[in-house]
């Protein structure tokens, strides 16, 4: 695990995420309507993801997203309508937006949002900077073109933090801080990290905000099933009795 650092370095690494925040780009142009909820996937795409499992990986995003049970949880919130953003994630300071904000609000906006998540070119990406995910997912909320109650980052990996410019802890609570929930995916049998060892960590390191949890999934292939299961939970919203 990695050594703990001393009070000094922490105020800077936190002043740094501040400053990041702070730098976030303008918004997007505003689009009409409101939608329930904004949602950042932030999706592992470091070295330790070989091209057969980035393959599972993403069909399994493509699922879940366009699933009728999804949709109907969609359909269940008050606008009727989220907005859906996906993040690659490894390299420190490299988190990558390859999809940019979808509004899925009926099956063919969902096949859509689907499909851009399959198309998308894998980015660049080595090691396991999540809190560097965690910065950039901040401020593509920031920049999303829709108002929103409820904001929420989603971050899938097989690995802990290593090597953020900024520590998963830091960058967590410089999220909730602002309101937005940090939810996790713990993939484990891919991972050396197994027997639940992954899962506590996302919990004690990642995860964070009213109702935030941590699925597992046993393996890239368990990917679709967690996902699916994660995002009903996330769009039905905090008070449908799921936190």
């Amino acid at each position: 695990m990695a050594e703990k650092e001393s009070p000094a370095r922490l105020r800077r690494r936190t002043i740094l995420a501040a400053t990041a925040l702070a730098a976030a780009p303008a918004p997007m142009a505003a689009q009409d309507g409101a939608v329930d909820l904004l949602l950042v996937l932030a999706v592992d795409a470091s070295g330790s993801i070989d091209p057969d499992e980035f393959t599972l990986q993403r069909e399994g995003l493509a699922e879940a997203v366009s699933h009728p049970a999804v949709l109907s949880a969609i359909r269940s919130r008050p606008r009727g309508a989220i907005g859906i953003a996906m993040v690659e994630w490894g390299s420190p300071g490299g988190a990558a937006t390859v999809v940019e904000w979808q509004r899925v609000s009926d099956q063919a906006s969902a096949e859509s949002a689907a499909q851009a998540m399959r198309d998308a070119p894998r980015s660049r990406q080595s090691f396991n900077a999540i809190g560097d995910a965690l910065m950039h997912a901040g401020a593509l909320l920031q920049a999303a073109p829709w108002q929103a109650g409820e904001r929420t980052v989603d971050v899938s990996g097989d690995g802990p933090d290593i090597r953020s410019l900024v520590p998963a802890p830091v960058a967590r609570d410089t999220l909730v801080a602002q309101g937005v929930v940090v939810n996790g995916l713990a993939i484990e049998a891919s991972s050396s990290w197994r027997d639940g060892r992954l899962s506590a960590l996302y919990e004690r390191d990642v995860i964070g905000g009213p109702g935030a949890f941590v699925v597992r999934a046993e393996d890239r292939r368990d990917f679709a099933r967690a996902m699916r299961a994660k995002l009903i939970r996330e769009v039905a919203g905090r008070n449908s009795g799921f936190g």
